[in-house]
């Protein structure tokens, strides 16, 4: 009579053989369950707020998903979470806050500047039945801004000091934008100073009106810009160069396919299609999508600002954290505009 197969191995390799076998499983369960592609450096993670100046993220993420090189768009829901993402690395680009930016390099976080989004777009609103009228009537009121390294905060100030109204005549807050338009319907802010569509949404709903644009005060206000992490510059300078391609024809695009484009904003933002068409709409022509590369004179206007509110040191090298090669080089290939959304993610060259 035959033995049985398993009598012939003794009791440890049998114990041996099944730690093998389970180790074996247990790999190839926990790489179907976590599998990443060959080369998981192909996709590009960009921090973005909901903000008319950074549409390009939502717009070039799904541009970009049937492409060789993924930009991934992740929403967050303040600008001081996005900066800690980026600050430990879980995001490798940044549509973020431009004083926060600065703040950041000084801090030593290795980055740089490589594209500004839209210039002006952002709104100065009160209640609809304030009896505010300009902006001399805002002293000893409280009025809000998204955060303290913030271009409103500084836009205010410069503002009340130029007018000689006094920097700490009108109370300052911190309020992340989304929460801005409950905060005024309560009444426990007079205004809020914001990114669009944050501002519309309180116009359109009859709870708040609009008291200042930022360009009256600010020409050429820049509100948000993209920041890299050098590291990303350094190993894929290619990659920058993509996206910050895709960025600047998003801009393009968005303004010769507004229906597409409010659609695909609406959706990414979470927000209704009719408060994104009502914030285009209202003000066709403020938001400018044609002035994308970054200038030191722009950085030193802001690290200037900075300084004198006590936000940065006076030593901050504003040249050091500028590279605008990758948007000089956007700009001259702008010509074709695309003609569809995929089309600004194509690859340059052979």
């Amino acid at each position: 009579m035959m033995k049985n197969p398993r009598e012939t191995i003794p009791p440890g390799a049998r114990i041996v053989a099944l730690s093998v076998l389970w180790l074996i499983v247990i790999s190839t369960l926990h790489g179907l369950l976590n599998h990443e592609p060959a080369d998981p450096g192909t996709t590009v993670r960009m921090g973005y707020m909901p903000v008319i100046a950074n549409l390009a993220a939502p717009l070039v993420d799904r541009a970009s998903r049937q492409s060789d090189l993924r930009f991934e768009s992740i929403k967050f829901s303040s600008f001081a979470e996005m900066a800690e993402a980026f600050r430990a690395g879980h995001i490798e680009v940044a549509f973020i806050i431009a004083p926060l930016a600065l703040a950041l390099h000084q801090e030593g976080v290795p980055l740089k500047i490589v594209y500004i989004g839209t210039r002006h777009e952002s709104t100065l609103v009160v209640g609809s039945d304030s009896p505010i009228q300009s902006m001399r009537e805002l002293v000893g009121k409280k009025v809000a801004v998204p955060i303290r390294y913030s271009g409103h905060l500084l836009a205010l100030r410069r503002y009340l000091r130029e007018t000689g109204l006094g920097e700490s005549s009108v109370q300052l807050i911190e309020i992340p934008p989304p929460d801005m338009p409950a905060a005024l319907a309560t009444g426990s802010i007079d205004g809020y100073f914001v990114g669009e569509p944050f501002a519309s949404r309180s116009v359109q709903s009859g709870l708040g009106r609009r008291l200042m644009d930022v360009e009256q005060i600010w020409p050429e206000f820049i509100c948000n810009l993209m920041i890299v992490r050098d590291e990303l510059i350094r190993s894929h300078p290619e990659r920058v160069s993509r996206l910050v391609s895709a960025a600047v024809r998003a801009g393009v695009w968005a303004q010769g396919h507004p229906d597409e484009a409010i659609a695909l904003l609406a959706d990414s933002w979470a927000q209704s299609a009719g408060l994104v068409r009502y914030t285009f709409t209202q003000s066709p022509n403020r938001f400018r999508f044609d002035l994308p590369v970054p200038s030191l004179k722009d950085v030193q206007l802001i690290a200037g600002e900075m300084t004198r509110a006590g936000l940065t040191r006076q030593d901050l090298d504003a040249g050091a954290m500028l590279d605008d090669r990758f948007a000089l080089e956007a700009v001259a290939r702008i010509t074709p505009p695309p003609t569809d959304l995929t089309a600004i993610c194509r690859k340059e060259g052979p």
